[in-house]
Order: structure tokens, then C-alpha cells, then sequence
């Protein structure tokens, strides 16, 4: 044996040469293993979340109790049942947002060049000296008539550059499609048999790992399935209630476009933190196309439901779930949107929540020990 180390030495130094060599294609071989396993992987992440919806609906008295007709079929209903759910909260969203954001830009255009006018008469009424202010302003009172002539005429004289440009774009949604249709799919086969699956990893775990490896491996993983559970289920909760009260805030207050915008604020809270400033900001702007006034009321009125929600909803439906100080929170929603965007945004709570209750567990630990 001590007669083969200089030779594994030397192989691995070789192979280290070779990696460092072909660099380029190495990885470029491992982009490409992961493109292709990227619909695999998104399934993963599919089947995650939508268990979370099977396993709460496998817990209703039909399909828990064994006596029960549907008991055979409980999964298959699950499942099923999940998914119509995902697909009406869908739905509600396109009704609800989609009409009225179409409704706000057509005001928009129609009530913008007046009200700009309207400033400007202002600004010379009080016979203040502003040239650059007034030249801004100026500059978006627009000719709209004819700018749709001109993009009229762009549109017809470069009409070959725009199929090009469609089919390019087409094909590209294609692709994108034909990888969320392999996800779902993947993602359906897992939730379908996801104990013998998992029985599957534990018995290779357990054959081929050590055992110590094995029982903090579980440990791990037990810890991060219970955060990143409890982290969804819990913002989810907490951007209905945020939407809700919204909606019925506005409604009290007449002000407009409430049903859109209740939503909207609701779903970006599912972003951790800066999410409902977000929808807030786009709010504010579609009122402040109808009226200023309002808009500033609005504002007042989500300052007021943000410090409600910060204080006495989001600390007992997110925060005490996950055991997460809100200064952790701010920076893993910084880092991880500064990395990732917005998918960035939503894993980096729960993947520091994760980490921080394993740092805190081991600490404690090894304090005990130490004592």
C-alpha cells in the first residue's frame, strides 16, 4: 500500500494539470450537463412545493381515514386537487390584475399630457425661474398621435426584422414551455412515488455512507424540510392577509383600482421584507393617475397596514416559524436578490434560517459539553 501512494499523488497532480489545461471545455461541458438537467431540477423544486399542498390535503378526514372509498386514490386526488387550486388562484390573478392594469395605462395616457400642462400653467403663474424643470416637463407632454405614426411606419418598413425578431422570440418561448411541461411532468412522477423514492436514497445513504455521515445527513435535511415548510406555508399565509386587508382597506377609504391592487400588494409580499413596498409603489402610481390626493392617502394608509403587518402579523405567521432575526432577514434578502434576482430573494430566508438553526444547535452543543 505505501508502495501506490506516490503513484495516486501523481495521478491526482496530473489530473489537476489536465482540468487546469482544458478549463474552457470543462466547463463548458459541466454548463451544458446542467442545462440539461435544468428541467430536472425545476421539477424538483415543482414537486416541493406543490407536496406541501398534497401533503395538507392527504390530511383531510376522506383521504386519511383508511375506511374511507377515496383512501385508495388519496394521492391521486391530492395531487389533482392541488393543482386546481394553483390554477384558480391563477386565474383570479389574470381577472383580477390584468383588466384594471389595462384600464390604469389607458388613463394614464389620456390623463398625463393635461395634468403636465396643467403644472406648466402653474409654473408660470407663479413666475418662479425653473428652465430645467420646464424643459423636462415639456418634453414629456408627448405627441402621441404622432408617435403611433412613426411606429406605425417602423413597424412597416422594418416588417421583415419583426418576424425575424417574433420567430426568434417564439422559439425561445418554446423552449422555455417545453421546459416547464418536462418539470410538471417530472414533478408529478416524484410526488406520485415519493416514499419509495425516498426509501430508495435512504437505503443507498445508509449502504454506502458512513453511519455518523448518514444520521447528521438526516439531521440536516430534517431541519431544512421543517424551515423551508413552515417559510412557505407561512408567507403564502401572510400575503393573503396582507392582499385582503389591502383590498378591504381600500374599499372603506373608495379608493380606486382596489381589487387590483389589493392583489398586487398581496402577491409581492411573497418577496420577504421589501415585496409589499414594491406593490405599494406600483399602487401609488396607478393612483396617482386618477388623483394625487388619493395617491398620497394610499401611501398613508400602506404605511400605517405595513407597520400592522411588520409588527403583529408577519413576527407570528414567519417569523417566530422559522426562528429568523429580522436583521438576518434584511441581509439574506439583500444578498440573495443581489445574487439570484427574485427566485434569489425568496430561497435566501429560508436557506439562511436553515444554516442559522444548525449554527445555533451546534453552538448550544458544544456549550454543554464545554460546561
Amino acid at each position: 500500500m505505501q508502495n501506490k501512494k506516490p503513484w495516486l499523488y501523481l495521478a491526482a497532480v496530473a489530473l489537476i494539470l489536465l482540468a487546469l489545461k482544458y478549463s474552457d471545455a470543462l466547463f463548458g461541458g459541466i454548463r451544458l450537463f446542467f442545462s440539461l438537467l435544468m428541467p430536472l431540477l425545476l421539477g424538483c423544486g415543482v414537486a416541493y412545493v406543490l407536496n406541501i399542498l398534497v401533503s395538507r390535503l392527504e390530511t383531510l378526514p376522506p383521504l386519511r381515514d383508511a375506511r374511507s372509498r377515496l383512501y385508495p386514490a388519496r394521492r391521486a386526488i391530492s395531487i389533482t386537487g392541488a393543482l386546481v387550486i394553483i390554477a384558480v388562484v391563477a386565474a383570479l390573478l389574470v381577472v383580477l390584475i390584468i383588466p384594471q392594469l389595462v384600464d390604469a395605462f389607458r388613463v394614464m395616457l389620456v390623463n398625463v399630457p393635461p395634468a403636465v400642462n396643467a403644472f406648466l400653467h402653474w409654473l408660470d403663474s407663479l413666475d418662479i425661474d425653473m428652465p430645467q424643470l420646464e424643459n423636462w416637463l415639456r418634453s414629456l407632454n408627448l405627441n402621441w398621435p404622432d408617435l403611433l405614426q412613426k411606429a406605425t411606419t417602423y413597424l412597416t418598413s422594418g416588417v421583415g426584422n419583426v418576424f425575424s425578431s417574433a420567430f426568434a422570440l417564439l422559439s425561445s418561448l418554446g423552449g422555455i414551455l417545453m421546459q416547464v411541461v418536462i418539470a410538471v411532468i417530472f414533478a408529478l412522477y416524484l410526488l406520485a412515488g415519493k416514499e419509495r423514492l425516498g426509501r430508495q436514497f435512504r437505503a443507498l445513504a445508509d449502504t454506502y455512507l458512513p453511519a455518523s455521515f448518514c444520521d447528521r445527513l438526516w439531521y440536516v435535511l430534517a431541519t431544512a424540510h421543517d424551515t423551508f415548510t413552515k417559510f412557505f406555508v407561512g408567507q403564502f399565509t401572510e400575503a393573503i392577509i396582507i392582499g385582503v386587508l389591502c383590498t378591504l382597506g381600500m374599499l372603506l377609504f373608495r379608493l380606486p383600482y382596489a381589487p387590483m391592487i389589493g392583489t398586487l400588494v398581496g402577491a409581492t409580499a411573497l418577496l420577504p421584507v421589501v415585496g409589499a413596498y414594491l406593490g405599494a409603489g406600483i399602487g401609488a402610481f396607478m393612483i396617482l393617475t386618477v388623483n394625487p390626493l388619493q395617491a398620497v392617502g394610499f401611501l398613508v394608509f400602506i404605511a400605517i397596514l405595513q407597520q400592522l403587518e411588520g409588527n403583529l402579523i408577519y413576527p407570528r405567521v414567519v417569523g417566530t416559524s422559522i426562528g429568523l432575526p429580522g436583521i438576518w432577514v434584511l441581509t439574506a434578502v439583500t444578498l440573495g436578490g443581489g445574487i439570484g434576482g427574485i427566485a434569489g430573494m425568496l430561497l435566501a430566508v429560508p436557506v439562511t434560517a436553515t444554516l442559522y438553526r444548525l449554527v445555533r444547535a451546534d453552538v448550544q452543543r458544544k456549550r454543554t459539553v464545554h460546561s
